[in-house]
């Protein structure tokens, strides 16, 4: 039995992913085969399409061909000797990386992520990325408390729109960047928006706040808004960078310049770069019990992924140009076909 992925046969804009057929084969031992249900399109996947990966040693550092896709949720259709983790029929979410644009992913049992039967998964697939890392960055990184101000910058994709749902659980006081078409998005979750086009979001916030913001999370992450954003943190406020660095290697050598400086000076203000790389490098305790709440906001009807467009897998071309249009609010999703 055959079945489909997407391959990115080259490196270079949307077109070089294409479709291709493999031997479905048992599961090894330790390994679940899953069913993927939905799939994230996600900013990584660009990375590591284009070539633009940072560090060619990285999972995103690929060698032609691979299979993008960085977030997935399934059903598992088969395991290996030895699992004990998960049965057949168990619905199940994973970080990938790579290899999320598929109908069929082999994965690590006891990598996978416990996933609601009840949840919609082409809206509920965002929760495994772009909620875990904004609800890190707010909660274990910033460690945001009721009533502080926070500014978004990067505040209407996939992450910004998490961002703003938990801020508004957490009862922040928020201002967001986005262009003016994306402020109804932001003003429906009581922050107030800058146009990042036609206003100066630090102008903005001295004016508005002339003792500084309490904490920046920033998406964009490149050296010239980190530095706007640290000279608008009072004493004690943190900024906290999620953002793939832009500009390649040369900026993220300044972006780690930055924050050891600010790390080392006595002027009461913190940064730090955060990355889902430590759950897979260290302990992805924290991981777990912070996808179990974000599911259980979800289920209570307490946040809920905008979803701008839904494509079946073999679109995934397409889904990828519009994500890299600049025009998404929210998320693009990959489904299943037999879901669509």
């Amino acid at each position: 039995m055959k079945y489909k992925r997407i391959v990115a046969t080259k490196f270079g804009g949307p077109e070089v992913l294409q479709v291709i057929e493999d031997e479905l084969h048992e599961p090894k031992a330790g390994e679940a085969r899953v069913k993927i249900l939905a799939a994230s399109v996600s900013r990584p996947d660009i990375t590591a399409r284009s070539g633009k990966a940072l560090y060619s040693g990285t999972p995103l550092g690929q060698k032609v061909p691979f299979t993008p896709g960085y977030s997935i949720i399934g059903v598992v259709d088969a395991i290996g000797e030895g699992v004990s983790e998960v049965a057949v029929g168990d619905w199940v979410g994973a970080l990938t990386v790579i290899h999320g644009y598929s109908e069929y992913l082999y994965w690590k049992s006891d990598r996978l992520i416990p996933v609601p039967k009840d949840v919609d998964p082409g809206e509920a697939v965002p929760l495994i990325l772009n909620y875990i890392v904004a609800y890190q960055a707010m909660h274990r990184s910033a460690r945001v408390k009721a009533g502080e101000k926070t500014l978004i910058i990067g505040a209407s994709g996939g992450i910004g729109t998490a961002l703003l749902q938990l801020g508004k659980i957490a009862g922040l006081q928020m201002y967001a960047v986005a262009s003016a078409n994306k402020h109804a998005i932001l003003q429906e979750y009581r922050a107030i928006p800058i146009d990042y086009h036609t206003q100066d979001f630090a102008e903005v916030i001295r004016q508005s706040e002339p003792a500084g913001v309490d904490v920046v999370l920033d998406g964009m992450t490149n050296v010239d808004g980190i530095r706007r954003a640290l000279s608008l943190l009072r004493r004690g406020g943190r900024l906290v960078c999620f953002g793939e660095p832009a500009g390649g290697f040369p900026n993220l050598l300044q972006v780690l310049g930055i924050f050891a400086a600010v790390n080392m000076l006595p002027n009461g203000k913190s940064m730090k770069l955060y990355g889902t790389s430590t759950y897979f490098i260290g302990d992805p305790k924290p991981y777990y019990e912070d996808w179990a709440t974000i599911f259980k906001l979800y289920q209570e009807g307490k946040i809920k992924p905008i979803i701008e467009k839904k494509f079946p897998l073999w679109e995934a071309a397409q889904a990828n140009a519009l994500l890299e249009s600049g025009k998404v609010t929210g998320n693009v999703v990959l489904v299943s076909p037999e879901l669509f």
